[in-house]
């Protein structure tokens, strides 16, 4: 019988009418792409990126149009980084603005200016004094404007009321907004954002809404007094900026592992203006949440970062002129005998890190597993109304945390009339006051300083605020609304450190003859400066909680201008490191990864068992055949069954079931878009068309339906291992690569397959976890 095509259908015979449908000479919609809650082949996205970048660069001296091309493609990745500091730049400088504002609303009113804080309503004012330099008659507290006075107890219950409704108010539109228009804006993001970036797919978590709704949220959840910082929050708002971003550009709108390039950037630029850190930003993304970082992402990441810090300072929304959050000006060095207590502040950081993400964890556990989780309005309400109950007595609690790390990072001097610097110092000179003697650069000259009540009033607030924030943040972060992690992990940090570095000074002025002290401390004088101990407790603790190390380091003297400290940071945020990671390797951003059961493979982990490809691949000998796809035995219809009856992703092609020889791999998605358009089509494919994935159609009878040539869309060098490869190299694999599966073979049979989920699951097995835990629901 004469077949269509003749033989192997090299021509030899007559032709086949109409002529073989071949699929991909025209683009298929949809084909390489991937569907929602997938993981991304990072091989694969790069080769075509280089076939396109290859097909521009062969055409661009055809025309002009096509020369004009390759050039918008070449500058297209400093556009985009360009666009993304833009929009994270002027998204932060106005929650920073808003956000202060309706902090200070919880107390009162600017009568000639509602839209301005405290601070701006009182900076045109005659009539403010030293030390209340923040009151002025333009500014009304809540007692005032319903009472008409702020001296009483009546007086006071209105200001607490008002403050407790206020925060429940923001806090329950916050939630509310979460809840209804985008659940994906609550958190901190950065767990996500990592996952993302390391290949994995969330539709609409970088969206515009979530951007929208994600922005408003966090104004009103910073504004509520819950114990959460905005920083972490930016990062996300910031990656949602670079996603938008990225769709104006085809080069970054088509291709999922370029789009990942252009976040990376994005993330740096959300910790440039979350802290004013733009070098920070860089090492953080480098260090914390990237994936895959190029040298090219690191040079856009950087112009990111110094982009989104120029929009911030042109901004200027703290209206002090710097960019630097906490700005530092200490008047004394630190000194060798001060390592000891740095340490000790870094082993107090680890610890609570560990305490934090233990107890954190297990708290969002039992949200996700108790009726808890149903209420999320009703609990974020009612942490909200019990932390603005507790807060508001206490003045270091009561203010914005930002602020009351601000104070406790700065030195006592002439301009400071807080609490906190109520001395009473027997100087040459003169002492702390108004009555003080200061000489020409500034500081006293240096003496004993003796507590007055001031300071021991204030050591005890802050005793008390210690144990109200590490409570309270523990049960605050990862409920359903915008949340931060770095400033309150700061402040239990700034809080312990000042502390620590109060009781350090009276040691010091109570035993100056003590050989540790006497060797750099002369007698009579103070060479111990409390603010330095904050800064370092702050480092400390948020080292404890994340595990970060040089990125944070770096933001931290960015963050404070402290480029002398360097020092002490560097010993305290290592200390907390190795006392964190004794008790577990996980930061939080880790934890909550695994919490969540997202696939992502942490190059930080070491699999050290001796397991082979074959202990983890699929089939296992209880299990049914692996489903695959013959060369060019099967009909469409075969093809449908096989793709209705598993739900695989992806399928191996062999040269037969018998001989199990591989040819490739085919995605359960393309071949799924690849009937469909043929269809659309109207070119006679019909259910029992014969189906090929070779470079020339079978032979055929005269008569038989037109064959569908799906060869384009079949990966034809697919990743493969024999059985007998040692597990470490498989996951060293699946890391560094960043594949989705990879085919298992014996002397060139085809065996099995082992996919991402197999390695994340059985790396949960090797260390007694429920394998299950680590998938994504």
């Amino acid at each position: 019988m004469e077949v269509c095509g003749g033989r192997l259908g090299r021509g030899e015979g007559p032709p086949c009418p109409g002529g073989f449908l071949d699929l991909l000479e025209e683009p298929i919609p949809g084909v390489g792409t991937y569907g929602d809650f997938n993981t991304i082949d990072w091989v694969r996205e790069k080769a075509r990126d280089r076939d396109r970048h290859r097909k521009i660069t062969s055409r661009k001296k055809e025309s002009v149009c096509s020369f004009i091309r390759s050039v918008f493609d070449a500058w297209s990745g400093w556009l985009v980084v360009t666009f993304v500091g833009l929009m994270a730049g002027t998204f932060a400088g106005l929650i920073d603005i808003a956000a202060d504002w309706l902090t200070d609303v919880k107390e009162g009113v600017c009568l000639s200016s509602f839209w301005c804080n405290r601070e701006q309503c009182c900076w045109d004012s005659n009539e403010t004094t030293f030390e209340e330099r923040n009151l002025c008659p333009e500014w009304r507290t809540w007692s005032q404007l319903v009472l008409g006075h702020t001296d009483g107890v009546g007086a006071y219950l209105v200001a607490y009321l008002c403050y407790v409704a206020w925060a429940v108010t923001f806090a329950f539109l916050a939630v509310s907004l979460v809840r209804v228009f985008a659940p994906y804006a609550c958190g901190s993001g950065i767990p996500e954002i990592k996952t993302i970036l390391s290949g994995f797919i969330i539709r609409g978590y970088l969206g515009k809404w979530t951007l929208l709704v994600k922005v408003v949220t966090l104004v009103l959840a910073v504004s509520s007094g819950l114990s959460l910082g905005k920083e972490g929050p930016l990062v996300h708002v910031a990656c949602c900026a670079g996603n938008i971003a990225s769709h104006w550009f085809p080069k970054y709108n088509r291709n999922e592992a370029k789009r990942r390039e252009v976040l990376s950037a994005a993330s740096a630029a959300g910790v440039s203006v979350a802290f004013g850190a733009p070098i920070g930003g860089v090492l953080f993304s480098l260090e914390e949440v990237s994936y895959y970082f190029p040298l090219k992402t690191l040079w856009r990441s950087f112009f990111a970062a110094l982009v989104a810090a120029f929009v911030l300072r042109a901004i200027n929304p703290f209206g002090n002129s710097r960019l630097v959050l906490f700005y530092v000006e200490f008047h004394t060095p630190w000194f060798l005998f001060e390592l000891l207590p740095f340490v000790l502040l870094g082993v107090f950081g680890g610890l609570w890190g560990v305490l934090f993400i233990r107890g954190n964890i297990a708290w969002c556990r039992r949200r996700k597993t108790t009726r808890q989780g149903w209420y999320p309005v009703l609990e974020v309400v009612l942490v909200a109304g019990l932390t603005a109950l507790l807060a508001y007595p206490n003045p270091y609690t009561r203010r914005n945390t930002g602020q009351l790390i601000r104070d406790l990072f700065n030195d006592c001097g002439p301009r400071q009339s807080s609490e906190l610097c109520d001395y009473r110092s027997n100087y040459s000179t003169g002492g702390f006051g108004p009555n003080s003697t200061w000489n020409a650069s500034g500081s006293a000259a240096l003496a004993v300083r003796e507590p007055g009540p001031g300071v021991t009033s204030a050591m005890w607030k802050l005793c008390l605020a210690l144990l109200l924030k590490i409570l309270i943040t523990i049960f605050t972060f990862g409920m359903k609304v915008p949340s931060g992690l770095f400033i309150p992990s700061m402040a239990v940090g700034a809080i312990a450190g000042r502390v620590l570095g109060v009781a350090m000074e009276q040691i010091v002025a109570a035993h100056p003859d003590w050989v540790i002290f006497s060797q750099w401390c002369h007698s009579g004088a103070s060479c111990i400066t409390p603010g330095l101990y904050a800064m370092v407790g702050a480092a400390a603790c948020l080292g404890g909680v994340t595990r970060m190390t040089v990125s944070l380091v770096v933001i931290m003297f960015e963050l404070t201008g402290g480029l002398e400290y360097i020092v002490p940071l560097m010993v305290a945020v290592m200390a907390s490191k190795w006392v964190g990671d004794a008790f577990g390797r996980e930061g939080i951003y880790d934890a909550h990864i695994r919490l969540n059961g997202y696939p992502f493979l942490d190059a930080k982990e070491e699999f050290s068992h001796t397991t082979l490809a074959a202990d983890v691949m699929h089939p296992r000998r209880s299990e049914p055949p692996l489903a695959v796809l013959t060369h060019e035995e099967m009909t469409v219809d075969d093809l449908e069954g096989t793709i209705r009856s598993t739900s695989y992703n992806g399928f191996p092609v062999v040269i037969s079931r018998e001989s199990q020889r591989l040819v490739g791999f085919v995605l359960r998605r393309d071949i799924a878009l690849a009937i469909e358009n043929a269809r659309k089509r109207g070119e006679g494919v019909v259910s029992n068309s014969r189906v090929y994935f070779g470079p020339h159609a079978p032979p055929l009878p005269h008569d038989a339906p037109r064959p569908l040539k799906l060869r384009p869309i079949l990966d034809l060098s697919p990743f493969t291992v024999s059985d007998q490869t040692p597990m470490d190299i498989v996951v060293d694999i699946f890391r560094k690569l960043g594949i989705r599966q990879s085919l298992v073979t014996h002397n060139g049979r085809l065996l099995g397959i082992i996919t991402k989920k197999d390695v994340l699951r059985h790396m949960a097995q090797m260390i007694n976890q429920d394998p299950d835990s680590i998938l994504f629901n």
